[in-house]
């Protein structure tokens, strides 16, 4: 099936014999077996849910994978991927990523014994290089958040393959639609669904999708013990956001690629940072493996005190934690999604404190740039202090 028809009738919905078109949202923690040695495919719903289990066979489809399994945030599906690796393993992980997987990488799992290396994983000799005999897999974000940076995955996954590593990829930005790292090469996929995924900024949610039935048996089984599971109404909340997916990002990219082009041309700014952009780092790169550069854009003004003053200026895009619904969102990473990575940190990885992300919802292109334009010329004659 195309990927429309497959974000509609892929997975499998729960059948209990009515014909549904919307999957049932079972909220029993636990289920009667008839025997006490022979169980039925549910037991206790940390273990499995007939609701929850539409959603993964869901994004397992999507992906391309073996085996989906969602958990109760982006963190959650991250930290219990990472549970795969032991005290003295190392890790290669790009330099640009998340500050939420910074933190739980610098902060829990290194007091935990596991090694990080952050490279910049657009260099794939840095990479080779960072290659140790204790290291088991490289974590990429292609793009990555908040500066786009672009990531050769077939490469990555080439050279992980070749050492004997497992391939971890963070594919929010994109989502299926646009990108398909399984079909790339890599292991294992994950993603918040809170963002695009979900769409609606109605629910918190973490999906990961596994190549190979071994890893997701595995991976199952790190989600059955450390419990981080996706409730019954979440797991229908994406399912229904699922079917949106394609006309809802197919929009907010167009919105995005006509703000990031006018943006781009504007003298009050320092820089533009979109996949879709003549110039961009590494976007030959992303046009051979991907279906479009996305509806996330960030830019840096002149200084921090402006781009505080844009931020307080605003009107439509909202100033929060997150992206990817139906509104635009406007993050700054310094003291959002970022805060969690040192300032030194940041600023060694080029995020200044200038720099805004924005998520681009589904207004129209007008209504937001006109209210980008105000915002800016506000920035210009009130910096704030």
């Amino acid at each position: 099936m195309d990927f429309q028809t497959l974000l509609i009738h892929g997975g499998e919905n729960p059948d209990d014999g009515l014909g549904d078109l919307a999957p049932p949202i079972h909220v029993s923690s636990t289920y009667a077996q008839a025997d006490p040695e022979r169980f039925g495919p549910y037991t206790y719903a940390r273990s499995g849910n007939p609701t929850r289990t539409a959603l993964e066979a869901a994004i397992a489809a999507l992906e391309g994978g073996a085996r989906g399994l969602a958990f109760a945030s982006g963190m959650a599906a991250i930290a219990s991927t990472l549970l795969l690796f032991a005290p003295g393993d190392h890790l290669i992980v790009c330099r640009d990523l998340y500050g939420g997987a910074y933190r739980v990488l610098t902060g829990l799992f290194a007091r935990w014994g596991l090694e990080t290396s952050f490279v910049d994983t657009a260099d794939l000799a840095a990479v080779a290089r960072a290659v140790t005999p204790h290291t088991r897999a490289v974590y990429v974000e292609s793009p990555s958040n908040p500066l786009l940076a672009i990531t050769d995955l077939a490469a990555v996954a080439g050279l992980a393959k070749a050492k004997g590593l497992t391939s971890i990829v963070d594919n929010t930005f994109m989502t299926p639609y646009l990108q398909r790292p399984l079909a790339l090469g890599f292991d294992i996929v994950v993603h918040s669904a809170t963002k695009f995924l979900g769409g609606h900024s109605d629910l918190v949610a973490g999906l990961a999708v596994t190549a190979d039935a071994a890893l997701g048996l595995r991976l199952a089984g790190i989600q059955n013990a450390f419990g981080a599971v996706l409730p019954p109404l979440d797991s229908w909340l994406l399912l229904r956001g699922l079917r949106t997916l394609a006309v809802r990002l197919a929009a907010e990219q167009a919105t995005a690629g006509e703000l990031a082009a006018w943006l781009a041309g504007r003298d009050d700014l320092a820089r533009v940072h979109y996949p879709g952009l003549a110039g961009h780092p590494g976007q030959d790169i992303h046009r051979a493996q991907a279906d479009g550069p996305g509806a996330v854009l960030s830019f840096e003004l002149q200084s921090p005190a402006a781009a505080k003053a844009f931020m307080r200026a605003l009107t439509l895009p909202k100033l929060a934690v997150s992206l990817g619904g139906v509104e635009s969102i406007l993050s700054y990473p310094a003291t959002m999604s970022h805060a969690a990575m040192p300032a030194a940190e940041r600023a060694a990885r080029g995020i200044s404190d200038a720099l805004v992300r924005l998520s681009v919802g589904l207004e129209s292109a007008a209504d937001l740039k006109a209210d980008l334009d105000r915002a800016l010329a506000a920035a210009r004659a009130r910096p704030a202090p």
